[in-house]
């Protein structure tokens, strides 16, 4: 074999035009990976070279998942280098806060959900109203760190929508103001990936994202009032709790019954978790932040009788 016909041309790479370089980071059970398939096969339409690299971390929620997404006429590494990236988007808050290095510090923009996905390590103290150990960046601090960003509640925003597990087709209608690619493109080729059951909501969420956006741009400002101040006030119920569960999201995984440090949740003959002890629970939400499905939520009640019997 011929080394010297493999060998790259430093040359033609300084020549070559600069790729599109997009970061997606969050944790299993978001949607990374779709978000970042719908980036290449944009890419593809337009006869665009891709490359993608990704880590899945956990394959359910919980574990750092990232995808470098590259294209243009040509690219040359898979792998997007430190100050390069012109877009990173963020799933969750504390996986953007990591990855900010990476945003180019003269064009970059940062797109964030400000949604918060406490790992297990941090609920050391499960006492109602105790202090967890995550990041407290506050979101004015990090707009001040990247020439653009957007930080939402998305996940919010999906609720309203009817179903929250759409916030990453939320934030890839904010991503669709940023990158030139069609407005019926995005639609059609979300239109791909989705379950056929949930093309509907898709499309909703992607154009409340577009719009939310380009509301933004037009006043020139980021509404910091969408996110919440400051990054540790994360919702610890203080007082009486309860668990809402909802059964027809609920696969049986088990993940929230091997991970409940009070032991008090159980699949039941069905496979669908139920609570067996009420009073045991503490309302950590370790059980919620780590579903991969949503189908768990930790409610805040006036008393304890509002809680299930």
């Amino acid at each position: 074999m011929n080394e010297a016909a493999h060998a790259i041309d430093p040359a033609a790479v300084a020549a070559a035009p600069r790729p599109t370089n997009v970061l997606v980071v969050g944790v299993g059970g978001q949607g990374v990976i779709m978000v970042s398939k719908v980036l290449a096969r944009l890419a593809q339409r337009h006869d665009l070279e891709i490359k993608q690299s990704e880590v899945h971390g956990m394959a359910k929620r919980g574990g750092s998942v990232f995808s470098h997404v590259r294209f243009g006429p040509q690219v040359w590494a898979p792998t997007i280098p430190v100050g390069e990236a012109d877009v990173l988007v963020a799933l969750e808050w504390a996986e953007g806060l990591r990855w900010l290095p990476y945003v180019d510090p003269e064009r970059g923009t940062f797109i964030a959900d400000t949604k918060r996905i406490v790992p297990p390590f941090g609920c050391t103290d499960r006492r109602r109203g105790a202090t967890l150990a995550y990041p407290g960046t506050a979101v004015a601090d990090v707009v001040g760190l990247v020439p653009h960003a957007y930080a939402l509640d998305a996940e919010g925003m999906a609720s309203e929508l009817g179903n929250p597990r759409v916030a990453n087709t939320l934030l890839l209608g904010v991503l669709s103001t940023v990158l030139d690619f069609g407005v019926g493109e995005w639609r059609e080729v979300l239109a791909e990936f989705v379950p056929a059951g949930t093309v509907e909501t898709n499309l909703a969420a992607i154009e409340t994202g577009r719009a939310w956006a380009l509301d933004v741009a037009a006043r020139g400002v980021l509404p910091l009032a969408a996110a919440p101040a400051r990054a540790p006030a994360v919702d610890v119920p203080t007082g009486a709790v309860r668990l809402d569960i909802e059964a027809a999201w609920c696969k049986g995984c088990d993940i929230c019954v091997k991970f409940c440090p009070e032991l008090c949740l159980r699949l039941n003959a069905e496979r669908v978790v139920e609570l067996t002890d009420p009073a045991a629970c503490t309302g950590c939400r370790i059980c919620e932040w780590l579903c991969p499905d949503l189908a768990l939520a930790v409610r805040n009640v006036a008393s304890p009788a509002e809680a299930p019997a």
